[in-house]
């Protein structure tokens, strides 16, 4: 790609929102944020499309195919050892190789904010249909 204002624009935030949330609070924040817009957006999609009770098999279909992409998305891709897990694979411990398995990086921020707002939507609609059930 050419090096226009807006590729560099882009680049740099980025570069800089993944330093941001490289803090481990920082990130439990974003997740936590995730999970609750996904228990608020459960909540709308299922006021608005009960509402005129027309569209409702139209909208659980697509919720059940966008939380079959998320999940697809999130499980295909595996946690990676970590650059110090080939050090520490190798280990001896007395005369046996130990079988404890290599440290793992996490997935990306952006993959694990998606799954939680999946298990947030999930969860909310649950709600939902226990309250419309008593």
């Amino acid at each position: 790609m050419q090096r226009t204002r807006l590729n560099t624009l882009v680049s740099q935030a980025s570069l800089q929102l993944r330093q941001w949330a490289f803090n481990p609070w920082r990130r439990l924040a974003v997740l936590v944020i995730s999970l609750l817009f996904g228990n608020f957006f459960a909540t709308a999609i299922s006021a608005t499309a009960g509402q005129a009770a027309k569209l409702d098999v139209t909208a659980s279909a697509i919720l059940v195919i966008l939380v079959e992409a998320i999940s697809w998305l999130y499980y295909r891709t595996q946690a990676k050892p970590s650059p110090t897990a080939d050090r520490q694979a190798g280990n001896m411990v007395g005369s046996r190789l130990t079988t404890e398995a290599p440290p793992m990086r996490s997935r990306s921020t952006t993959l694990e904010a998606l799954n939680a707002f999946k298990l947030g939507m999930v969860y909310g609609l649950f709600v939902e249909a226990f309250k419309l059930g008593s």
